[in-house]
């Protein structure tokens, strides 16, 4: 006599269960010897953090605040001032250590928030296609056709300077070149068996999205953070030296950079050491994205589809 089986709601996840903690501890621990068998992804890790380290640490270490005038303007380095004074007698190391929050805080928020709306319209745009595809890929070609900085530029100009809209118009930069790689990458992933299973079996395009499609894009969506995060310090660092994004007589590596210009010759330190700071951040991050955009083609950190909710992966 044939024994009949109940299948219980849930069994195959929680069968599944320990075989996706061991691949995810496997996949983790190939990540982990990639990184340290990687000159350029040490050099990297190093680079970035060692200055996220002083622009947190910095202000709390300043040896005097950084809009406190303790001399002459443009002294050289002495004992008092390691790094000399800037144009009107503020310390430059103090200054230095209190003068990249900002860029970097908005640029990490401009940066995320961009990344965050450029890869969902990549990924409804690779599922949906059709006229979707369509309606979202062309509506961010037409954003694409202005000149983007000097469209930031006047915005700023215009509507004053503001964090928020800083950060709101370095995320809509982004986003539309961020969505255009990520299409591509949701184009190949909406084929494949696993999505058709899950839709055959009645999950939501917005699951399955989020479900299945957003952690295979995941690789290239960190390369793209790395990218735009580069850019974002470079357009704030730019709107900063123009005065568009904090008023003297804060603290800003950008603002530093326009307000000593003129004494190069009498103290070149209060503007190499702000530019060679924002130049090793770049350096670190491009670094580290080229390192992770070698170890997603090789496979070491890809992603595996999520079907515990939906179903077998095939």
């Amino acid at each position: 006599m044939a024994r009949s089986v109940t299948m219980v709601p849930g069994d195959s996840a929680l069968q599944n269960a320990p075989r996706k903690s061991a691949g995810r501890l496997t996949r983790w621990l190939g990540l982990q010897r990639a990184f340290f068998a990687d000159a350029g992804a040490l050099w990297g890790a190093g680079l970035t953090l060692a200055v996220l380290v002083l622009v947190v640490v910095g202000p709390f270490v300043a040896p005097n605040p950084p809009i406190d005038f303790i001399g002459v303007p443009f002294e050289a380095p002495s004992a008092h001032a390691p790094l000399g004074t800037d144009i009107v007698g503020r310390d430059v190391l103090s200054r230095v250590l209190s003068g990249g929050t900002v860029i970097l805080s908005l640029s990490a928020i401009a940066t995320l928030l961009g990344v965050m709306a450029g890869g969902m319209l990549g990924i409804s745009a690779g599922y949906f296609r059709g006229l979707a595809d369509d309606v979202i890929m062309r509506t961010l070609d037409v954003l694409l056709a202005f000149p983007q900085t000097i469209l930031a530029l006047l915005f700023v100009s215009v509507l004053g300077t503001s964090f928020t809209l800083i950060a709101t118009l370095v995320a809509a930069i982004h986003a539309p070149q961020v969505a255009r790689v990520i299409r591509a990458a949701a184009l190949r992933v909406a084929g494949e068996d696993f999505v058709e299973y899950a839709r055959g079996v009645g999950a939501s395009p917005l699951k399955i999205m989020m479900s299945e499609i957003a952690p295979n894009v995941i690789g290239p969506l960190l390369v793209e953070f790395g990218l735009r995060f580069t850019y974002s310090i470079a357009l704030i660092a730019g709107l900063s030296f123009l005065g568009l994004a904090q008023d003297p007589p804060a603290a800003n590596w950008g603002l530093m950079l326009n307000e000593n210009r003129i004494g190069l010759l009498e103290n070149p330190w209060s503007v190499i050491v702000p530019v060679m700071l924002i130049a090793i951040l770049t350096v670190g991050v491009n670094l580290l994205t080229d390192a992770y955009g070698r170890w997603a083609a090789s496979g070491a950190p890809r992603a595996v589809p999520d079907s515990t909710s939906v179903g077998e992966p095939l």
